[in-house]
């Protein structure tokens, strides 16, 4: 279910980490991950990774007896968790890491959903770093990348436009555009 969200030379420690990961699930679902799969390519290789997991969090246990590496798997997974809080915990701890290429699309994956604390924390936090290697990957998934972008105005639109009135101050549009890359050229060139 994890390890298709992961380049084949980490198998062993996706599946360590996995291992590591409680079977109880938060208000007993009865499923640990959603059907539905995020796909995304990176360097002509097809990922793909749950849309939503439902396993409980219990990283802060187990987190110290990880390799970094590990961690950084874990970071991923759990930043796919039904529990927004769950999700920017990690997404904060990845960002904080000197995170792999192969981390990447659970970066912009999280940054199209609708928690605008994740937004701002995420621009806080990028907006410091070089993006090139993100701006690479988006550039790859262009089609999939303009629509999390139309996802992001959506949510702005329905949740937050209010408390953000201008859009062009949102960090949802700054995030984007100045991390992420996203231009109107890319809205044409997903027509091709």
């Amino acid at each position: 279910m994890f390890q298709d969200g992961f380049p084949n030379n980490l198998r062993d420690d996706v599946s360590k980490v996995v291992r590591l990961i409680p079977i109880k699930t938060y208000s007993n679902v009865s499923i640990g991950t959603s059907e539905q799969n995020i796909q995304y390519s990176q360097d002509g290789v097809e990922i793909k990774f749950p849309y939503r997991m439902y396993y409980i969090d219990n990283s802060d246990e187990v987190i110290n007896k990880l390799e970094l590496q590990q961690k950084m798997i874990l970071h991923c997974i759990y930043s796919r968790s039904c529990d927004g809080f769950v999700r920017q915990k990690h997404l904060q701890s990845l960002l904080s890491m000197d995170y792999a290429d192969w981390a990447i699309p659970y970066i912009v994956k999280i940054c199209d959903e609708y928690v605008i604390e994740i937004l701002e924390m995420a621009y806080d936090i990028l907006k410091e770093q070089d993006t090139e290697r993100i701006k690479k990957f988006c550039l790859e998934n262009v089609q999939s990348f303009c629509k999390s972008y139309s996802r992001m105005i959506s949510y702005w639109n329905e949740f937050y436009r209010d408390r953000c009135y201008n859009f062009n101050k949102y960090s949802g549009k700054k995030l984007f555009r100045e991390c992420f890359g996203y231009s109107r050229t890319m809205e044409r060139m997903k027509l091709r």
